[in-house]
């Protein structure tokens, strides 16, 4: 077993295109899309680049990947790049896709209109709590997760989502694993274990809005004007006695809270 398990490195894909790469072509797509938005039919390698935000020595070797050379003077066709990403992505067909956990994130994602113009169809939703079994979100009507595996096999899910929380997912993850889902999204705030050959892509918001946090504490310390460090907090009354030493409330003040 090992913890959110990914493809094979840059020269073991069988497909040859660098890990890298791939994870950079869904914001390219984006891009594209934005630019077929407004009518745009071709653009320039720094253009779509700067769009992208990376720069276009790396989109241009990324694209080479694809066999997308573009024109020298012209550019890329912008409606012909959005197919070639499309079809590397595996997009140009539908992909059937479960979510799990159906509170106040898994309705959201349900009701998220971008996954279906995307090539994503949420064919289910279950849940355990018998108050949201049998409610309607979106277009579905809430399944209990009992019935997990016969959703996979009817709807030939290749996709799990895990909205669940963080005490539940591994088991779930399990499940969906057992019944043959090899693609999971995972929003629970731990790592999963998973076996060879599933693929487990994690998003934490916290992580990501702590470390925005980082970078906006270093400007904001970078300012004539900005307090000292160990000044911070104190004006939401916090401090450093209360900090306990370790960047945490002190045990009265947690019991008092409670």
């Amino acid at each position: 077993m090992h913890s959110n398990a990914m493809p094979s490195g840059s020269n073991g894909r069988p497909d040859g295109i660098p890990d890298a790469t791939v994870a950079r072509l869904p914001v390219y797509l984006r891009a594209l899309y934005g630019l077929a938005e407004r009518g745009v039919s071709t653009v320039a390698s720094d253009e779509l680049a700067a769009a992208a935000g990376v720069n276009s020595a790396k989109l241009r070797k990324d694209l080479s990947h694809l066999g997308s050379y573009g024109i020298r003077g012209v550019g890329y066709d912008v409606d012909y790049l959005v197919y070639q990403v499309s079809r590397t992505l595996g997009l140009t067909q539908d992909w059937p896709v479960v979510i799990v956990g159906a509170g106040n994130l898994g309705r959201a994602l349900a009701n998220y209109g971008g996954f279906v113009s995307r090539g994503f169809t949420i064919s289910a939703m279950l849940d355990s709590d018998p108050a949201i079994v049998g409610s309607r979100i979106a277009r579905l009507t809430v399944r209990h997760v009992d019935e997990l595996e016969d959703v996979v096999l009817r709807h030939k899910v290749s996709i799990g989502v895990i909205a669940a929380p963080a005490g539940s997912a591994q088991a779930v993850c399990d499940r969906l694993v057992a019944a043959g889902v090899t693609s999971i999204l995972n929003f629970a705030p731990l790592v999963l274990s998973v076996p060879e050959g599933v693929d487990v892509r994690k998003v934490d918001l916290s992580i990501e809005l702590q470390i925005l946090a980082f970078h906006a504490q270093r400007r904001s310390a970078a300012r004539p004007d900005s307090r000292p460090a160990d000044q911070v907090g104190q004006g939401r009354g916090a401090s450093p006695q209360a900090a306990n030493g370790r960047g945490r409330p002190a045990a009265h003040e947690l019991a008092a809270k409670g």
